[in-house]
């Protein structure tokens, strides 16, 4: 498998989280709260997402600025929607400055306040916009390469009628120069598994990171439904679900212990990263890296060792 070229990668499986920029001077100091707590964890990297139409921007920047002076890599979004190529151009000129050695490449959701005109944009697919980033940084003479990740999708996309076509758009993204894929949230591994041994069969061979949210809530879980459309919610997580009768410190053990055995089958599996959806709070994501027994990152090659050991 071809290694990204990044720190990103410089440990194999990676550990990461994705955060959203706060809008309030609350939301502001719930996030640092978040981040001085997983920062313990040395996580291989952060990114940090990107509104709706580039809703968020400078919010985005701030973000980044604040992740990198912490001398934590971030990975900030970078989306088509609702942007020209002189837009994009000063996105990624703010996010080098800011300090990013990589950015996260997506067609991006179009916006829900305003009115959108899809032919404005300027790239109608996330490929276009890697191709698009490859040449910036060969116009601009960078002395670095920046690492490019792209969405994947473990269940499908959900406007994709085609699967075979839509592993093509993916294998379009690679070829244009993308670094990695980090998978939209699942809950069923059977499909992480399969959605990454297809990606094998048609020579994608850069690291494929698992995308995890624990369900925290019934309020949080519908927020999932429509963050990531299409998402299947196994019979038996729902059932569980159930079985606690709405208690909701029950639906949260729940949640964690699940993800939990989710992230634990995956490293036996050989993952090449985990990347949890945090939704700007730490309590689960701690609790998981405790479920598995991991202090920090740098155990986790110890357990691969033991892993390879047993399995042999």
């Amino acid at each position: 498998m071809r290694k990204a070229p990044s720190i990103l990668f410089d440990r194999t499986p990676s550990f990461s989280f994705e955060f959203f920029p706060p809008k309030t001077e609350e939301g502001a100091r719930s996030l640092l709260d978040t981040v001085l707590k997983l920062q313990e964890f040395h996580p291989s990297f952060v990114s940090v997402t990107y509104g709706a139409g580039g809703g968020s921007r400078e919010l985005t920047r701030a973000v980044v600025h604040d992740m990198q002076s912490r001398n934590i890599p971030t990975v900030p979004h970078l989306t088509c929607v609702s942007h020209t190529e002189a837009e994009i151009e000063q996105v990624l000129e703010a996010y080098t400055q800011a300090g990013a050695r990589a950015v996260m490449a997506l067609r991006g959701d179009p916006p829900r306040n305003r009115p959108y005109d899809p032919s404005l944009d300027a790239f109608r697919h996330a490929a276009d916009l890697v191709r698009f980033i490859r040449h910036w940084e060969e116009r601009r003479r960078l002395p670095y390469r920046l690492t490019i990740g792209v969405a994947g999708f473990a269940e499908g996309h959900p406007d994709a009628r085609n699967r075979i076509r839509e592993m093509d758009f993916l294998k379009a993204k690679i070829d244009e120069g993308a670094d990695y894929i980090c998978t939209q949230l699942f809950f069923d591994n059977h499909a992480f598994f399969d959605f990454r041994d297809r990606c094998r069969i048609l020579g994608i061979d850069v690291p494929i990171i698992a995308g995890i949210m624990p369900v925290t809530s019934i309020s949080s879980m519908n927020r999932m439904a429509d963050l990531s459309p299409g998402t299947n919610f196994p019979a038996r997580l729902l059932k569980a679900m159930l079985r606690a009768g709405g208690d909701r410190e029950s639906i949260e053990r729940i949640g964690i212990n699940y993800a939990s055995n989710q992230c634990s089958e995956l490293l036996d599996e050989d993952v090449d990263g985990i990347h949890f959806y945090t939704l700007n709070r730490s309590k689960a994501t701690l609790q998981i890296y405790r479920n598995l027994g991991i202090n920090n990152c740098y155990d986790v090659d110890r357990i691969h060792m033991l892993n390879e050991l047993y399995n042999s």
